[in-house]
């Protein structure tokens, strides 16, 4: 196996990171009063069907335009500095320690790691450089002069565009595809784990499951007894924070013009 021209690609949404980074990362900007409460509501909500019921599109759409429409008029050195954070906060404590060490041993053989997700690539690039890991691919949101502007280049980096993009990059780097390994724990990522020669799925949903099995794949599992019990928490704790959420919001709506109660959303 010629040395360089191999590389293992990761997706990060449940395959390195548990859950959605993209929530957790809305979470952070909203604890530095750099979005608003609607926004984390409606990731909320995105990240009970994410663990319920796996990804879906439509949860990727919300997800976001979300994340887009906070961070318009933010700086990108704003976001780089912000997520770095994030991660030592949330993130870190949130990765699958199987899956990191999976992408070690790739590392440890001089093969090339790659993220490539649906999320922002900024929250990639980030995991992929705490990580030691070679890169990323991932969604990119458009900035000018250094400003996001609350728009996408491209389209969201998801089911047969990640393929594509993986294609771009082993032309661009000499890579042999066949020999490539790449894992995931979604469906919709079919067309990724047949682009390379050494498909595997991790923590997969059932109908991934499901086809990895009939395709003679292996399946790596690194949930505990979180798979079954945590779906219960987090739904119960996903819906209570809602509730919370939402009662404030509606008890400042009953406050009488003039109120005191102080704006929830952050301004630059």
């Amino acid at each position: 196996m010629p040395e360089g021209r191999t590389a293992a690609f990761f997706d990060v949404d449940n395959t390195l990171v548990r859950g959605a980074s993209v929530y957790l990362v809305a979470r952070g900007l909203h604890s530095r009063g750099l979005v608003g409460t609607w926004p984390i509501l409606r990731g909320l909500w995105y990240q009970l069907g994410y663990r319920l019921a796996g990804e879906r599109r439509r949860h990727l759409t919300v997800a976001r335009e979300s994340l887009l429409a906070t961070i318009a008029g933010l700086t990108v050195a704003e976001i780089r500095q912000v997520t770095s954070e994030i991660y030592d906060e949330l993130i870190a404590d949130r990765l699958w320690p199987g899956t990191v060490s999976v992408a070690q041993r790739h590392l440890a053989v001089g093969e090339q790691v790659w993220l490539v997700t649906a999320a922002p690539l900024e929250i990639a690039r980030v995991i992929a450089e705490r990580l030691g890991f070679t890169g990323a691919l991932g969604t990119r949101a458009e900035h000018r002069d250094e400003v996001y502007t609350g728009r996408l280049v491209g389209g969201l980096l998801h089911g047969p565009a990640k393929a594509e993009a993986v294609r771009e990059l082993a032309d661009e780097r000499g890579l042999d595809l066949t020999t490539c390994h790449a894992y995931s724990d979604s469906r919709n990522d079919l067309p990724l784990l047949h682009a390379v020669g050494h498909p595997c799925a991790v923590n997969p949903d059932r109908a991934l499951r499901r086809h990895a099995r009939r395709a003679g794949w292996p399946v790596q599992d690194f949930r505990t007894l979180r798979r079954w019990t945590g779906y219960g928490v987090a739904a119960a704790g996903t819906a209570a924070t809602a509730y919370g959420l939402t009662a404030a919001l509606r008890r400042r709506a009953r406050l009488p013009r003039g109120g005191s109660a102080p704006n929830d959303r952050g301004t630059r």
